[in-house]
Parts: C-alpha cells; sequence; structure tokens
C-alpha cells in the first residue's frame, strides 16, 4: 500500500484533427490538481501557439541530443517532425501528487504504458471519416495534400484504439468534456488512492471500534 499518494497518469490520444487538444486544455482549466505535459517538438509553431505553453519548440540537433542523454520518456517522428515527453516533467509531478495528462499520439501512449503500466488511457474516436475531414479543413493548417496525407495516417491510427481504457466519440464537445471529466474523477475515486488520500479520516472512523 503506498504511504503517500502520488499523482495519476491520463493519456489522451486521437488521429489528427480528432479535438484532443482544446479537449485536455479545457479539462485542466476545469479540474484541480491535474496539469498538462508539455511536449517538445522539432515542428514550427503557428500562429496561435506560444513557446514553453503549447510545445518547447527546439531544433532537430537540440531534439536528438535529448535523445541521446535520454531525456524523454517517449518520443517519435510524425510527418518528419520529432516530439517528446521529458522524465523529468512527468517524475517532479507525480512525485509532488500533481495528475497529470498527456496529449499525445498512439506510439507516445505505447512507450509511455511501458514505463507507467498505472497509466489511465483515453482515445477520442471521430464521429465519421467525413467530420473528420471537415475539421482538418477547417482548422486551415494545412494545405489539401497534407490533408490527405493526415487522413490516411489518421485511419492506421484508429486501428490502435483497442490499446486503450476508454473511448469517447468526440462529436459534442461538451459531451466528451463532461466524460472526460468522469473519467478522472471516477479514477481518483478508486479504493486504492482514497485509502491513502483519506487515511487519517479512516483512522478517526474506525478508532473506536
Amino acid at each position: 500500500m503506498l504511504s503517500k499518494y502520488t499523482g495519476r497518469l491520463f493519456i489522451v490520444a486521437a488521429p489528427s484533427g480528432g479535438g484532443k487538444t482544446s479537449l485536455v486544455n479545457r479539462l485542466i482549466q476545469d479540474m484541480p490538481s491535474i496539469e498538462l505535459s508539455v511536449s517538445h517538438t522539432t515542428r514550427k509553431a503557428r500562429p496561435t501557439e506560444k513557446d514553453t505553453k503549447d510545445y518547447f519548440f527546439v531544433n532537430q540537433r537540440d531534439f536528438e541530443a535529448m535523445i541521446a542523454a535520454q531525456d524523454f520518456i517517449e518520443y517519435a517522428k510524425v510527418f518528419n517532425n520529432y516530439y517528446g515527453t521529458s522524465k523529468k516533467q512527468i517524475a517532479e509531478r507525480l512525485a509532488k501528487g500533481i495528475d497529470v495528462v498527456l496529449d499525445i499520439d498512439w506510439q507516445g501512449a505505447q512507450q509511455i504504458r511501458r514505463i507507467y503500466p498505472d497509466a489511465v488511457s483515453i482515445f477520442l474516436l471521430p464521429p465519421s471519416l467525413t467530420e473528420l475531414r471537415e475539421r482538418l479543413h477547417n482548422r486551415q493548417q494545412d494545405n489539401n495534400e497534407i490533408i490527405e496525407q493526415r487522413m490516411q495516417q489518421s485511419q492506421h491510427e484508429l486501428e490502435h484504439y483497442q490499446e486503450f481504457d476508454y473511448l469517447i466519440v468526440n462529436q459534442d464537445f461538451n459531451v466528451a468534456l463532461t466524460q472526460l471529466k468522469a473519467i478522472v474523477t471516477a479514477e481518483r475515486l478508486k479504493k486504492d488512492i482514497q485509502i491513502v488520500k483519506q487515511s487519517k479520516l479512516l483512522s478517526f472512523l474506525l478508532a473506536n471500534r
């Protein structure tokens, strides 16, 4: 039994355009004691993105130096750009009892689960491929060729849904957000966690048996 509460690790994955970033951002805004793990990437920042908030934007040489130093808990190359999660960022928060949510792809999720087998994994499904393509067009971030590449990649990613603990169909944002919050709440209420967090209360309640 744990003598001190450590944070839970939540993995949220989805195909490109699946809406995971928006949902994760609202989750950490609305719920206490849960923080986003900010990934490193070699891709260029989009107009609305900020360094250290959305990603740590680094060049390929620096990223590969971090790989060589084994600084990443997971990393992958997607569409010719590296993405990775630093070990230090995860471990420090969990040790403080802070829950951490990772916004990553299925490849990263596989690597994370090998190191943190108790991580809670959630996969977001689009309501249809037509809707997914429309969302990619509406983002206005990629040309048609890239969008078609992403659609092909998305169907490959969707094949990995069975590897995850929970599935959410992201058709309506508010419904999907409510379901995501429910998963986090349910995991926090599991007996092994509550025994640690409520140890003083349990001792008091059972003192006069």
